[in-house]
């Protein structure tokens, strides 16, 4: 194996000097003379019949190897978010700290749509997903560099490529008939020395003397760094937004420090005010979380979080033709992607109510023998405060504790990806063919650390004195079994003996398993007077399988969280589909090409039974330089096993308002009413002078579940592109430039989705829907600080909702020529976007809430304006390649704003702008320098903090919109033989 050390000696060799290399210098069809001979037929994404010409029915948008290079990108994310169809992505490296699996993927989500409606391919083929009963492609198992494009095709292709493909395709094309050796190696890092980064990629290749056959490898390693939460000063501190009901100019003013009240020395209640806890000299101190009225004794959590996910990959793929006879090839790819990922949050915080369900209460001695003993390790200063509240004859305490003696909670996944893809490929006169088997499966082995184990917990508080006096565990059986006395009170107080005893390692066992079988053939009919009929036709079967399965204390709940069972599902369908293009006029006047284009295809699910997929569309060429496009499209999405079958799940949700904070006794409004029917609201007025109030433990013990629906049915999606292509060959000024316009709009009615957690609670109260009221789980009495009525779990289920919908303009723009005395390309994208709404539940139009220009609390960032800027000069040996991603402005949540009392887009959050830039230059012809800045301006990002929706936790911004690292720096070297 190639181990790291090995590595750095490798990277040691690259000068630390200036260096240049590689250029970005995109290639465009009209920039190059065509070749001489016979038009070569080629496929392109968007169509299964081979044409003359690489364009696409639909919008297209590619992106080269060259590309690749000169972003620097060790992933294949990195390079793809920065393009303006491209929504936020459900899992990075910069928002899946928090995850209980699935830290370190990297997924992709055009148009805001969600992952699973972006149908990622390899080769034109379906790829394994890196998410467990999910279809989302992890990009850390496909290598860069051995990309020779990826092609976006925006718009439904469901008929096309079947379900997922909603919102569009994702397309990887892999090296073809790559001949000789490149090797590249980097190192970088950011400018806060953190985020290290490290790359060794070898691609090889070989073809046949007479090109039909070839052989195609790559090694890759790549490495990329913890960023934490403590080395940057926006995240270093616990906090959250000072924003209050009617008060939108305290958004972004911060309360800080806004400590947990789950500390490492103990927090402790008992009778009447007592609420208690210790110095770091054993010293009773009062309680006091944020240092209002003393010295601070809450906990910063920031101090242990991640801002972005530790992820190390090893990938493996070959590829190759073998050509059997003039006629037939046979062809494989194989891909392995081994990746290592480290999660890594705060300590655990522990409350009685965890360890004593229900009640919270903790006994503090024993009835042995009909008489009360004291437990020896209840300090007698609280002994003194308690009373029995539960009538057992024993005086009863609640805590809450961080448990810093068990370390950060930290998961270790390691994944591994295999596919393998082959078949024949051949024609028969005018005829292509192909048949192909495929199989993948990812798994993943997760260990984590920082858990406890509750029964053990529950004897090991239970104490008597010994024989000697010392204290020891009061049940036998488990003293007979390794039962060691906890001491709670205070800091680092538990021994390593019984930390041993109560300690719980998690772990957490996942597997995806992807079989596919298919053929297609294509080819052209009779002829017209505008040309032959194309078509193609093919049948397809594919199976999807997925468990994950947790430890048994986890399965049993017996680790201080809700029990959670294993997931499996697993489901089956069989397609057929044809798709034709039928040439109407060629070679007229304002027609020099003239085409209609229309797709079918039928599936047969194992879990929804029939669905149908069409596609209708139509390509004019005006001219040589005009070209009109135009396409109308059902596709469909069955759900996936996640979808339908996913156990509860826990999740931790922020920026959650409560509605009823604030109501009191003497309101009759609908919401007053609603709230002071829910459990134990009008207890918690009694006892706050008639107004229902709340507290920081109660706003931060929030927790919810995530659940699937076996009852769900697929969803459709109708989409429209029309487009316009201009390529003024005929003007000498823009001989070189390309410009395309794009007018789309999708929308999907009975949607999959998740309920808004906000949604659902202002449902409940301010509508008195008791649909959603049943998301809500409220305390019926006061548990330890957490007040009564206070919400305990918001949760969320998937559900064939209203719908969900987008549109707007795409526009693209390119250029190249030359410029003084070297050569300039030029690439513009940009997007506007007009709509984003959802609809929980079926119902008028009326009832949509449009998401576009917000920043939302279920993380979807919809800026109306998007744009990337691309710009390479290469002049001799040197080149310069700039990239400018801009991202425009938004504003918080409607839904958010609307349960504060504050107008919609009355928080706003400015643009931002990230410039990257990278140096090449060239040695010699075979060995090329290059030098990159990524955020080369250190721009900030804004301060979505704790309490906004957007916020992503431990990093104070939404890290999966906004660059929460900084500016970063690296260095390459490129040999190619």
């Amino acid at each position: 194996m190639f181990t790291e050390k090995k590595l750095y000696r490798l990277l040691r060799f690259i000068p630390c000097g200036a260096a240049l290399a590689l250029p970005l210098i995109h290639a465009h069809a009209q920039d190059q003379p065509a070749p001489a001979g016979p038009v070569q037929q080629v496929l392109v994404t968007g169509s299964r019949i081979a044409s003359p010409g690489a364009e696409s029915p639909s919008p297209l948008q590619v992106l080269g190897a060259a590309d690749i290079a000169a972003s620097g990108a060790t992933n294949l994310q990195e390079l793809l978010q920065k393009n303006p169809t491209m929504g936020t992505p459900a899992l990075s490296r910069t928002n899946s700290n928090f995850l209980t699996s699935g830290g370190g993927v990297t997924t992709v989500n055009l148009r805001n749509m969600g992952d699973s409606r972006t149908l990622v391919l390899v080769n034109g083929r379906r790829f394994v997903s890196g998410v467990p009963g999910d279809t989302a492609v992890d990009l850390n198992t496909i290598p860069t560099d051995f990309i020779e494009r990826v092609e976006l095709l925006t718009g439904g292709a469901s008929a096309t490529y079947g379900s997922d493909a909603v919102a569009g395709v994702v397309n990887i094309i892999l090296k073809r008939n790559f001949e000789g050796l490149v090797i590249d190696a980097q190192a970088g890092q950011s400018h806060e020395s953190d985020d290290d980064k490290r790359k060794l990629s070898i691609t090889f290749g070989t073809t046949s003397a007479d090109g039909a056959s070839n052989l195609m490898g790559h090694f890759g390693y790549t490495r990329q760094g913890a960023v934490y939460s403590r080395d940057r000063p926006f995240a270093a501190v616990d906090q959250t937004s000072a924003i209050t009901r009617g008060r939108p100019d305290l958004a972004f003013t911060p309360i800080r420090p806004y400590y947990s009240g789950f500390a490492p020395a103990g927090r402790f209640i008992g009778d009447g005010d007592t609420d208690f806890t210790y110095d770091a000299n054993g010293n009773v101190i009062p309680w006091d979380t944020n240092g209002e009225n003393g010295p601070a004794t809450g906990y910063n959590r920031s101090a242990l979080r991640a801002i972005a996910v530790p992820t190390e990959r090893y990938l493996f793929a070959l590829n190759g033709t073998r050509a059997l006879n003039e006629n037939l090839s046979a062809f494989f790819e194989g891909t392995y992607a081994a990746t290592k990922t480290t999660t890594n949050i705060e300590s655990f915080p522990l409350g009685a109510d965890d360890v004593f369900k229900g009640s919270g209460q903790v006994p503090a001695g024993a009835l042995v023998n009909g008489a009360l003993v004291k437990n020896p390790l209840v300090p007698q200063y609280l002994w003194d405060r308690i009373s029995d509240n539960d009538g057992d004859g024993i005086p009863d305490y609640y805590f809450q504790r961080r448990l810093s003696e068990f370390g950060p909670r930290r998961a270790q996944a390691d994944r591994d990806t295999f596919r393998l893809a082959t078949g024949l490929k051949g024609n028969v006169r005018d005829w292509n063919y192909e048949a192909f088997v495929s199989y993948g499966r990812t798994k993943e082995a997760q260990n984590s650390t920082g858990q406890v184990n509750v029964p053990n917990l529950r004897y090991a508080l239970d104490a008597v004195p010994g024989a000697n006096g010392a204290p020891v565990c009061r049940d036998v059986n488990a003293v007979a079994e390794g039962c060691v006395p906890i001491n709670i009170f205070g800091l680092n107080t538990i021994t390593p003996d019984a930390l041993k005893y109560v300690t719980a390692p998690g772990s957490l066992l996942t597997s995806v398993t992807q079989k596919l079988a298919g053929a297609s053939v294509n080819g052209e009919l009779w002829q017209l007077p505008a040309g032959r009929i194309g078509l193609a036709a093919g049948f397809e079967w594919r199976s999807e399988e997925s468990e994950a399965v947790p430890d048994p204390l986890t399965q049993a709940g017996l680790n201080a969280g809700n029990a959670t069972p294993p997931t499996y599902g697993k489901y089956q369908v069989r397609e057929v589909f044809v798709e034709t293009r039928v040439p109407l006029l060629k070679d007229r006047p304002f027609a020099r090409d003239l085409s209609l284009l229309a797709t079918f295809r039928h599936g047969d699910y194992s879990t929804v039974g029939s669905t149908n997929s069409w596609n209708a569309g139509g390509e004019w060429t005006v001219t040589p330089d005009i070209k009109l496009r135009a396409t109308r499209a059902q596709s469909t999405r069955a759900p996936n096993i996640n979808e339908l079958y996913q156990s509860p799940t826990q999740d931790f949700p922020t920026g959650l308002v409560d509605p009823c904070e604030g109501v009191t006794a003497g309101m009759t409004s609908p919401l007053a009413v609603n709230c002071m029917a829910a459990p134990g609201v009008q207890a918690n007025m009694a006892a706050n002078g008639g107004v229902f109030t709340l507290q920081q433990a109660d706003r931060q013990g929030i927790s919810g579940y995530n659940s699937g629906n076996p009852d769900l049915k697929a969803e459709k999606g109708r989409s429209t592109t029309v487009g316009l292509v201009l390529t003024p060959r005929s003007i000498p000024a823009l001989a070189g430039t390309t410009f395309t316009v794009d007018y789309f709009k999708i929308d999907i009615a009975d949607a999959i989705v998740s309920t808004e957690r906000q949604y659902a609670l202002d449902q409940c109260y301010n509508a008195g829907n008791p649909v959603f009221c049943s998301f809500v789980t409220r305390r019926p009495v006061a548990v330890g600080n957490l007040a009564a009525g206070s919400i305990e779990y918001s949760d969320t289920a998937v559900t064939n909702s209203g719908g969900l919908g987008t549109e707007g303009i795409d526009l693209t723009a390119a250029w190249a020529g030359r410029v003084g005395p070297g050569r300039l390309s030029t690439r513009l994208a940009y997007t506007r976007l007009r709509e984003l709404w959802t609809q929980a539940t079926p119902g008028p139009e009326d009832q949509r809430n449009n998401d576009v220009g917000e920043v939302t609390s279920s993380q979807v960032n919809a800026p109306r304006n998007k744009a990337v800027l691309n710009a390479a000069y290469k002049w001799g040996d040197f080149g310069l390649n700039w990239s400018a991603t801009y991202n425009g402005p938004v504003a918080l949540d409607d839904q958010f704003l609307k349960s504060l009392d504050i107008a919609p887009g009355a928080v706003k959050i400015g643009s931002r702008t990230y410039n990257d830039f990278q140096f090449t230059y060239d040695l010699r012809k075979s060995v090329q320098f290059y030098l990159g800045l990524d955020n080369a301006f250190n721009a900030k990002p804004p301060p979505i903090i704790s309490g906004l929706p957007g916020n992503t936790t431990g990093a104070e911004t939404d890290a999966s919109t906004y660059d929460p690292i900084g500016r970063r720096y690296y260095l390459g070297l490129r040999v190619s033989l």
